[in-house]
């Protein structure tokens, strides 16, 4: 799951008492942003496993204190309070945790048995990355379903949700399609870094254009 992670905040964002859309991406991706932060610096690790899964050939062996249910709560917590410590707006709060959270239970879906419920076994995952028929057509229907929901509710203005929609699809693209690299380096954190960054700026930009 990538740009599935998403919809969450789309949906959220449609709610008057819900934090800014791109307070809720980066709630989306939070873990993921922690998880290639603690990757760097060797905290958690993954490496490239040809064939460990049709889609993904990252084996993501070490993620405790991000990819466990235990530890998305405690990051969906702390991001919470940190929205409450801005907001003083409580239901702001809870949602932008709850948007955290659906992280975990997304990657659930697709993930091979890589997720924890608190850092050790038993290690769990449905495994759609090894059936693409269904994974593909899934992910791509809940993140634009989920852009079509907030354009109806919001009425965004049309070019910064067209960058949006496109940028969704060409990073998906790029996940999906784009070359693999032989190991995990420094840049595999960048990169995502990157990813995450224009696309939370392209949703600040959408989000700034809804009248209102």
């Amino acid at each position: 799951m990538f740009i599935g992670h998403w919809a969450p905040a789309l949906v959220a964002a449609t709610s008057k008492n819900a934090p800014s859309l791109p307070v809720l991406f980066v709630a989306a991706q939070l873990v993921d942003w922690a998880f290639f932060l603690l990757l760097i610096f060797g905290i958690e690790a993954m490496r490239v496993t040809p064939g460990i899964s049709v889609m993904n050939p990252l084996d993501l062996y070490h993620m405790p204190f991000t990819h466990s249910l235990l530890g998305s709560l405690i990051w969906a917590s702390g991001f919470g309070a940190l929205v409450y410590a801005f907001s003083r707006n409580q239901s702001a709060a809870v949602i932008a945790a709850l948007v955290v959270l659906s992280h975990w239970f997304l990657d659930l879906l697709v993930h091979v048995p890589d997720l924890t419920l608190a850092g050790s076994e038993p290690k769990l995952g449905f495994g759609l990355w090894n059936h693409p028929v269904i994974e593909m057509p899934l992910e791509l229907a809940l993140t634009f379903g989920a852009l079509w929901f907030f354009a109806l509710k919001a009425k965004p203005k049309r070019l910064p949700l067209l960058v949006l929609a496109a940028l969704l699809l060409a990073f998906q693209a790029v996940n999906w399609f784009g070359p693999v690299e032989p190991e995990v380096t420094l840049g595999t954190s960048l990169l995502a870094f990157v990813a995450f960054g224009l696309l939370t700026l392209a949703s600040w930009w959408t989000a700034r254009s809804v009248s209102a």
